[in-house]
């Protein structure tokens, strides 16, 4: 059974499982790919590139080629989401986490693949992006965890060509950390599959700030499954979300 490999970044806990053990140039590489994102886009720290845009100290213009990506990455998710998705917190801080974190995780995807692991699942605080297989030959499977309940598993989503990445917003440990267009609120926790981390991630947070009628925006524009719990015990659910994971 492979050991996992766990290192804290990006303020949360990463969970590495790979067929093949890794060495430690992997690992150091694995690590340096969230680390050199989480310099520059942390607003925790006071003088990051974020940190310095997003509190007004420097201008979005003048700011360097890589955050300016990012921030217009995360602009034009804003567009396609109906602005259910923002970079824009209320207080007026530009905030680009709901774009990094994806892109951390796929730059440690890419490190793995580059260092020649075709086998492997990755986990940074709840969302998911896999390769090939696990070392039995069965496809990775991914727990989706209840959302009234943190210490049972909910369902559970069986990763396919296409389906590598699942991501899953909720408000249970973090509270509201998303900021809301639908005016019941309908959504207490979103999961979303796709076929790449930073799809199911953003599309995730637009769906639990956005609502229901995010849900049916974004799954007539994106091949995307979806298992989303209402405050009142509704449940939308993509047919490949299993019920009962047991």
């Amino acid at each position: 059974m492979p050991v996992p490999f766990v290192f804290d970044t990006m303020g949360t806990v990463v969970t590495l499982v790979t067929a093949v053990p890794l060495d430690a140039t992997t690992s150091d590489a694995v690590q340096e790919a969230f680390r050199d994102l989480d310099e520059r886009f942390s607003l925790y720290k006071p003088e990051s590139e974020a940190s310095l845009v997003g509190h007004g100290r420097v201008g979005i213009r003048t700011a360097s080629a890589a955050y300016q990506e990012m921030y217009w990455a995360a602009i034009a998710w804003s567009e396609a989401t109906d602005r259910a998705f923002t970079p824009h917190r209320p207080d007026g801080v530009i905030d680009l986490s709901g774009v990094v974190k994806a892109r951390g995780i796929q730059a440690a995807g890419d490190v793995l693949t580059q260092h020649g692991h075709t086998d492997w699942c990755l986990n940074a605080g709840g969302d998911v992006l896999v390769a090939g297989v696990q070392e039995t030959g069965e496809p990775w499977i991914v727990g989706i965890v209840d959302p009234d309940d943190r210490s049972q598993m909910w369902s559970q989503f069986t990763t396919r060509p296409g389906r590598l990445a699942v991501a899953t917003s909720g408000i249970q440990e973090r509270g509201e950390h998303v900021w809301r267009m639908a005016a019941d609120d309908t959504f207490s926790q979103v999961t979303v599959a796709a076929a790449e981390i930073e799809t199911s991630d953003v599309l995730a947070t637009a769906i639990l700030a956005g609502g229901v009628t995010t849900l049916q925006l974004v799954q007539g524009k994106y091949d995307i499954d979806v298992l989303a719990s209402a405050h009142d015990g509704r449940v939308w659910a993509s047919p490949v979300f299993t019920a009962d994971p047991a």
